[in-house]
């Protein structure tokens, strides 16, 4: 089968496309034919060698995808050969054929196509997992989304707006606090020109945020502290600034803070799959409805996959990349 090869770790240009064996489905697996496959900053971080896939999970990049099952694998229940699914994989998803647990396969919404469906397992599943798992974002709170132009921004914009919260969120530029905003953000603050945690406090009437989602790190750890509300759960999903800083832990003290992250990759199957059975009761709805759709910025084929992690990289997009097959 084809499929992306990283010849060593680096830049953009260590993936070729090469010809994989083609995988088969194990128990509790079905062997999919990918359609289309999205791209995400994980895969950026494992093509630079930090981000090895769990024991077990192919090495080939991509960690989401949508097609068509070809296989279906012993004991697997729910599917059937032809069955069209998009799938959160454990690796493996830029190829014509990837092997997934049967429980991290969702049916694709009948308003997407399979392009739109591909861009919605790995920014889903992490949203759903973080803010609304782990910093329990009720309706009414309000969320503040760094990184809101992003594919999990703008996924996590839809979600927290169409479940009754109040969204902030925070940009680089103009057009993309406007297409937040049009998302469903009540204010996006452009980082290059106000402070967030002003603007927030001023917006709230000095409540703060009860939800921040956060993949910057950085100094926005210390200001994510100073914008919270009391009891304000502050969740990390990634460190592009940086990990390591120096924090005063009074404020957290005092205003009974929680201070959380995860990554997705690693958790067991059962875990995503019970990930999966949440957004399949509480979002694919939303989704059917027309009232979530999917941000797609470009498409790109399989070959080209050295250009779409450019782009990516770059920050110049609102939303996702996907390759097509």
């Amino acid at each position: 089968m084809r499929a992306i090869d990283l010849l060593e770790y680096g830049g953009p240009e260590v993936m070729r496309l090469t010809n994989l064996p083609k995988p088969q489905a194990a128990p509790g697996e079905v062997l999919i034919e990918v359609a289309a496959a999205g791209v995400n900053r994980p895969d950026i971080v494992q093509r630079n060698g930090h981000y090895p896939p769990p024991p077990g999970a192919s090495p080939t990049l991509g960690l989401e995808v949508s097609g068509r099952i070809s296989e279906v694998g012993e004991g697997v229940e729910r599917w059937n050969v032809g069955d069209k699914v998009c799938a959160l994989t454990n690796g493996g998803g830029y190829a014509e054929f990837v092997a997934v647990p049967e429980g991290q396969c969702l049916p694709i919404p009948g308003s997407l196509s399979m392009l739109e469906a591909a861009a919605l397992p790995e920014t889903f599943f992490t949203v759903w997992a973080n803010v609304f798992d782990r910093a329990r974002l009720q309706s009414g709170e309000i969320l503040l989304v760094h990184g809101g132009s992003s594919g999990i921004g703008t996924t996590a914009i839809q979600l927290a707006h169409q479940l009754g919260a109040r969204v902030f969120a925070t940009a680089g530029s103009a057009e993309k606090c406007a297409a937040c905003e049009r998302l469903g953000a009540e204010r996006v603050i452009n980082y290059r020109e106000e402070d967030f945690v002003q603007v927030v406090r001023e917006a709230t009437a000095d409540h703060g945020a009860d939800v921040i989602l956060d993949m910057v790190g950085g100094d926005y750890i210390e200001r994510n502290i100073r914008v919270a509300a009391n009891d304000g759960r502050i969740v990390n999903i990634a460190y592009l600034q940086g990990a390591s800083v120096e924090i005063n832990m009074l404020p957290v003290m005092l205003k009974r803070l929680s201070l959380t992250g995860s990554t997705l990759r690693a958790r067991t199957d059962r875990v995503k799959a019970g990930i999966a059975q949440a957004l399949e009761a509480q979002v694919w709805p939303l989704i059917e409805a027309g009232k979530i759709h999917p941000q797609i910025a470009a498409r790109f084929p399989l070959g080209d996959v050295s250009e779409a992690h450019r782009l990516l990289e770059s920050g110049n997009l609102v939303g996702k990349v996907v390759l097509t097959l």
